[in-house]
């Protein structure tokens, strides 16, 4: 019994440690009165920026914040999908000063994909992500539009993963960073064969 507490404590534990919240920027409240998710705002109020298959017939919108660890996992995870459907990165601001402009500068890159793998790199190595360049006061709009999108659905973390299942088409949300394994069942979609065939063959 004491055995299977714990291992009950350990998973829960791996779940709240899979993504990042901010107790102020959500609360309780904001929660209770929260507005049923919809595809239709996020893609008619959320900037972001593509990644994967640009005609694809779904998008997996994944809000993140650039100084979420947890964020950082998730764009690694994905990378292995990304030939298979379109993911829509779309930076909020909420943990602190600093992820606002980072946002808004890889919103404002002539190429965000490139700027958003830099900043990662950065955010991995412990070195605190890319430096904000100058005028982004309209992508530093859009990152606060952002924002206000998210807590509007009353989602209290980050990353937060919105898509419709590719097999099912059902509308589906995470709140939290996956594993690829993890992430193409959440999705849909098929373990990448690449990923696989690159894995060391056991004698």
């Amino acid at each position: 019994m004491l055995k299977k507490f714990f291992t009950v404590f350990s998973i829960i534990a791996l779940l709240l440690l899979s993504a990042c919240k901010d107790q102020a920027a959500t609360s309780t409240a904001t929660q209770a009165n929260a507005t049923q998710v919809s595809l239709t705002a996020i893609q008619t109020e959320a900037k972001g920026f593509s990644v994967g298959v640009p005609m694809s017939a779904r998008t997996v919108y994944v809000f993140f914040d650039p100084q979420c660890p947890h964020c950082t996992a998730l764009w690694n995870a994905a990378k292995p999908l990304k030939n298979q459907i379109r993911f829509l990165w779309i930076p909020v601001g909420i943990l602190n000063p600093s992820s606002t402009t980072q946002g808004a500068t890889i919103l404002a890159s002539a190429d965000p994909e490139a700027a958003m793998d830099t900043h990662e790199a950065s955010m991995a190595a412990h070195a605190g992500g890319i430096s904000a360049t100058r005028d982004i006061d309209v992508q530093t709009a859009a990152v606060a539009q952002n924002t206000q999108l998210l807590n509007r659905f009353g989602f209290a973390s980050i990353p937060t993963i919105v898509a419709t299942h590719a097999q099912t088409g059902a509308v589906i949300t995470q709140e939290g960073s996956m594993e690829t394994a993890a992430l193409a069942s959440f999705l849909g979609l098929q373990w990448p064969v690449a990923s696989a065939a690159a894995s060391p063959v056991k004698p």
